[in-house]
């Protein structure tokens, strides 16, 4: 699978992996729509590109979910289709669960697991209709393992896998891909970004966030992914050993985790 020519819709790109994304993608012959709550930061996004004569700009809100279908119109017909959606915007959390008010769970499952799903869904009819499309889904690491202070965020992480991998399994017929793409600790500002126990945000960049993979490395490890149109990619550091420790030895990544300063 190659770039050439498609046309990329991606979440979150006013800034981290989606705006990393944005700018690395925008080097192919291909066009983009890019898309975050925030217009001002998705039209510097845009001009930083390669190509911004092929970059689209459309703001939305993924937390108002009720409103993707209007969202994947407008979205269609700047470029007259879409090849792949890049579902990349969300919201992280660290906080402890006694200390976390359940309006703060809610609002994680509105941004990153509904909001998600609700933009999806309002693709789908098109992809189908077109018989191909391509699903990436940015969900974590954390969708395959736990870490205390992430319990919000780790529900709506794996809450994605079980949606995405029955839909590829439902439209695999409609040759519909879906990869999922798991980080560990990128350096972006996702810390200083999430929500702790009262919703606030928590303004603090933590450590291992700061000595995670560059966002460039990220995307060029993703890209690989998405072009072998692989089922899962797993990319970070060695926080990624957490997989395969999950899978086989989970007693003995309780007691790496619960050591770890990760917080």
């Amino acid at each position: 699978m190659t770039l050439e020519n498609k046309v990329i819709w991606i979440t979150g790109a006013s800034s981290g992996i989606g705006k990393a994304t944005a700018l690395h993608f925008s080097k192919y012959n291909c066009k983009l729509i890019v898309s975050s709550r925030r217009e001002k930061e998705l039209e510097q996004v845009k001009n930083q590109c390669t190509t911004p004569e092929n970059i689209a700009v459309l703001p939305f809100d993924l937390a108002d979910y009720n409103t993707m279908a209007s969202v994947a119109e407008k979205a269609i017909s700047l470029f007259g289709r879409i090849d792949i959606l890049i579902n990349n915007g969300g919201i992280s959390q660290r906080s402890l669960i006694k200390d976390t008010d359940i309006s703060v769970d809610k609002k994680l499952m509105d941004i990153d697991y509904l909001g998600t799903v609700a933009l999806s869904k309002s693709v789908l009819p098109y992809f189908i209709d077109q018989k191909s499309g391509h699903y990436v889904t940015i969900t974590s690491l954390m969708g395959k393992f736990g870490s205390p202070y992430r319990s919000g965020y780790c529900g709506a992480k794996h809450a994605l896998h079980g949606f995405f991998d029955v839909l590829r399994m439902e439209h695999e017929k409609d040759n519909i891909k879906v990869t999922l793409i798991c980080p560990g600790f990128v350096n972006t500002d996702v810390s200083i970004n999430a929500l702790t126990g009262d919703g606030t945000n928590l303004n603090a960049m933590d450590e291992a966030t700061q000595n995670g993979l560059d966002t460039s490395v990220f995307v060029e490890r993703m890209l690989k992914a998405i072009q072998k149109e692989k089922f899962e990619a797993y990319i970070g550091k060695k926080e990624v050993l957490g997989i395969y420790l999950k899978r086989f030895f989970p007693k003995l990544l309780h007691k790496f985790v619960m050591r770890s300063k990760v917080r």
